[in-house]
């Protein structure tokens, strides 16, 4: 057998590396057009960072795992062809802000259906709206004489955690249609997973079914995020904290403890994403009550990060003309070099628009990509400054932010850092990942999240 796949991010990188080493027998190839990206796959310095992901890359590649941009002959050769390509958010036209942008998978359906010479499963790995696959299968159906089934296999995978995540999946799902032909592609596609992963957990459930699943799962993470977020504005003005709230109302098991972890706001290339397309879908079925519902989570967690921005604000006395922030972090979460949608970028540009001089450190996020977040492509700002530590960041700073959760940020010399800051310093934990009562006593000004 052999597999391609088709985009070679986050998602089609580490999910084919894994299936590589799970099943030796399997040729699989990884392509995209972008030549830069396949050539740091090839490389030494991999173009995503997950822990343990250098390890099983270096254990197949060359082996039974390819990296290539020979997208036509990987279709051609492939018994199954993963499609995991960008479905950014809309910039424009109808549903723009809101509906899913799948130029990219078309694209990618019209070149199958003009390369392919047999038979191939075609599985949709990127994250799409609810009917999606028709419009594969219309593609496919007008644009070549061969056979294809479409799957729905959506990826569950948490940044910083994914290896393992691919390890021990909580569940695999594959959609299909419930026919004979459908049911023999899902089984084949159950056989590749079934070489690592036992079979109880491996779902399947009919095509839509599969597509909303990605949506909601996401949708559902987010919103006890912003739940416990909003409850971490009401714990400041009550003097609850918000920790101890949500460990009291975690251990009910209706409930549970995780993803109840209050912070400066959640960030990632998924959430935001996801519940704008399901608010989209919504409002396109006629429900928008439920639309609004969804959209909800997604102000809040806009609202959480203003909030947060304002709170730096107001420890500078209302102004940051001239003040230096340190910005502490930059990925959306640790563990990952990913910012799409991070806090950071946010907070940061707001700091920037009152004059600040803002100087960022992150040990995973190159500079080059922290202007390009800020600035785009060609911009800049010479009040920002990308540290090479932390404690460069935080010399003669006013005010030092922790964005990003990285473990480094807890055991840093915090005596050391506050004897180099202008008095008063602030410390503002967006994580709560700091003693605040320690750092009071060294002589901070310390203020957390929900504290």
């Amino acid at each position: 057998m052999k597999i391609c796949c088709i985009g070679a991010g986050y998602v089609g990188g580490p999910t084919m590396a894994m299936i590589a080493l799970k099943a030796p027998d399997i040729g699989v190839k990884v392509v995209d057009m972008n030549a830069a990206r396949i050539a740091e796959w090839n490389s030494d310095v991999l173009p995503v960072y997950e822990p343990g992901l250098d390890d099983v890359v270096r254990q197949t590649r060359g082996r039974n795992l390819f990296f290539s941009t020979d997208v036509n002959g990987a279709i051609q050769e492939a018994d199954i062809i993963f499609v995991a390509v960008g479905t950014p958010t809309k910039a424009y036209g109808v549903g723009a802000g809101r509906a899913a942008d799948l130029r990219y998978v078309e694209a990618v359906a019209r070149t199958i259906a003009a390369v392919a010479t047999g038979s191939k499963i075609i599985v949709e790995k990127s994250t799409i709206p609810v009917k999606t696959a028709e419009t594969i299968k219309d593609i496919l159906a007008g644009n070549s004489r061969c056979k294809f089934q479409v799957l729905s296999n959506p990826e569950f995978l948490a940044e910083g955690t994914a290896v393992a995540d691919l390890l021990l999946p909580d569940r695999i799902l594959i959609g299909g249609e419930r026919n004979p032909d459908g049911e023999l592609a899902m089984k084949t596609l159950a056989d590749v997973y079934a070489r690592w992963v036992p079979r109880d957990r491996i779902v399947t459930t009919n095509l839509w079914s599969s597509e909303l699943s990605k949506l909601v799962a996401n949708a559902f993470l987010a919103q006890r995020i912003s739940s416990i977020n909003s409850i971490s504005a009401l714990c400041e003005a009550t003097g609850a904290d918000v920790d101890e709230v949500a460990s009291a109302i975690g251990r009910d098991s209706r409930i549970g403890p995780k993803f109840l972890k209050a912070s400066v706001g959640f960030g990632g290339s998924c959430f935001q994403k996801d519940i704008l397309n399901l608010v989209y879908l919504c409002e396109h079925f006629d429900l928008p009550e439920v639309g609004a519902f969804w959209h909800g989570v997604v102000k809040m967690n806009d609202w959480q990060k203003r909030r947060f921005g304002a709170k730096i604000m107001k420890a500078l006395y209302n102004s940051a003309a001239g003040k230096r922030v340190a910005v502490l972090g930059f990925a959306f979460k640790k563990d990952t070099n990913d910012t799409r949608e991070s806090a950071a970028i946010a907070i940061c540009r707001d700091l920037l628009e009152e004059q600040a001089e803002v100087v960022v450190y992150d040990p995973k996020v190159p500079a080059a990509q922290i202007r390009r977040d800020l600035f785009g492509a060609d911009g800049n700002n010479p009040r920002l400054t990308v540290a090479g530590s932390a404690t460069e960041a935080a010399k003669g700073a006013h005010a030092l932010a922790i964005v990003t959760e990285w473990e480094e940020f807890k055991g840093l010399d915090y005596a050391a850092i506050y004897a180099a800051m202008a008095k008063p310093a602030s410390v503002f934990d967006g994580r709560n990942i700091l003693d605040l009562g320690k750092l009071s006593a060294i002589g901070f000004r310390t203020y957390g999240i929900g504290k």
